[in-house]
């Protein structure tokens, strides 16, 4: 028997705009993680049981766009191997919030597979087999999911039309505190890139317009972050979501959360994402977590969830 994990992941800047060649910035979110467990099956092919979803998957009965089946293949076609097998996959990450629940899960899969067969893989090849999948799950994805889970690492991502993409890890100088809050409603990514899409082919001017702000902010973010100047994020966070909301991504419920977090002492808050449901990311100093995270839960929050950034494990 072989486990695989993998952790989740919060995009801090540039949701959207990576998907048009910008720069985003993504950490590792270590707190929730995904696993899945392989051992040898009894009876014939290949089972995955994923408990968490309410699914039992027969991968050579399963079409081809089914993601867990479609990783599973992937990575057994990359490692030469086929056998009997039972998959057990579960996840502490909530499935269209923003977090990389399709591409960690993915990334589990991979890694507990390798395990299994002795094999070793490099985060470059893990992340290219997950790739696949991502499109099953975002349609137009950007990359920038699989790359920070598989290298678990903080991390610059360009997304480059041909070649190789640019991933670059971060510096962060200082620890800052994040407070996280669930707008309790599901919003799949494919949905919000799609409609995004939409709008920059109908006008592409507008469109390119914020992406630049957008990539602009990033590249401010990435050097406050590498000096230290952490008093900057919260306001970088404040014009990325003004950004993301003249992409038409935003919702009710993520503006509310935002009104009542910033009334209560968070210097700067955006979505983390897709948008139109998933998270909140809360700019705090430590000694306000408490108090912002009462006002979020009082908003409607469904869970609120407060870590650190940057510090070392």
């Amino acid at each position: 028997m072989s486990v695989g994990t993998a952790c989740g992941k919060i995009i801090l800047f540039g949701e959207h705009a990576v998907v048009y060649g910008r720069p985003a910035l993504a950490v590792p979110f270590s707190e929730l993680r995904a696993s899945v467990t392989v051992k040898a099956r009894t009876g014939q092919g290949i089972v995955i049981r994923a408990r968490d979803l309410g699914r039992e998957i027969l991968v050579g009965d399963t079409a081809r766009d089914d993601a867990l089946a479609a990783i599973t293949r992937l990575t057994l076609d990359k490692l030469g191997k086929s056998d009997n097998l039972e998959l057990e996959v579960s996840s502490e990450i909530p499935l269209a919030s923003g977090f990389g629940s399709g591409a960690a899960i993915s990334t589990a899969i991979v890694r507990a597979l390798a395990s299994y067969f002795n094999s070793s893989l490099t985060p470059d090849e893990i992340s290219t087999l997950v790739f696949e999948t991502e499109k099953l799950y975002h349609g137009t994805p950007s990359g920038i999911d699989n790359t920070v889970i598989a290298y678990e690492q903080a991390i610059r991502f360009v997304r480059r039309p041909i070649g190789e993409h640019e991933i670059l890890p971060i510096h962060i100088a200082r620890p800052f505190t994040l407070l996280i809050a669930d707008t309790g409603i599901a919003s799949p990514t494919k949905v919000t890139v799609g409609d995004v899409r939409q709008g920059w082919e109908r006008d592409p001017e507008r469109y390119e317009r914020v992406f630049d702000a957008i990539g602009a902010i990033v590249s401010e973010a990435q050097d406050a972050l590498a000096h230290g100047e952490n008093a900057q994020l919260g306001e970088l966070m404040r014009r990325n979501h003004q950004a993301l909301r003249a992409l038409g991504v935003s919702s009710d419920e993520i503006e509310r959360l935002i009104a009542a977090g910033s009334r209560a002492g968070a210097s700067g808050a955006k979505l983390s994402g897709g948008g139109r449901g998933g998270n909140v990311l809360f700019f705090v100093e430590a000694d306000e977590a408490n108090v912002v995270r009462a006002a979020v839960l009082r908003a409607g929050a469904a869970r609120v969830i407060v870590t650190v950034i940057g510090e070392k494990a």
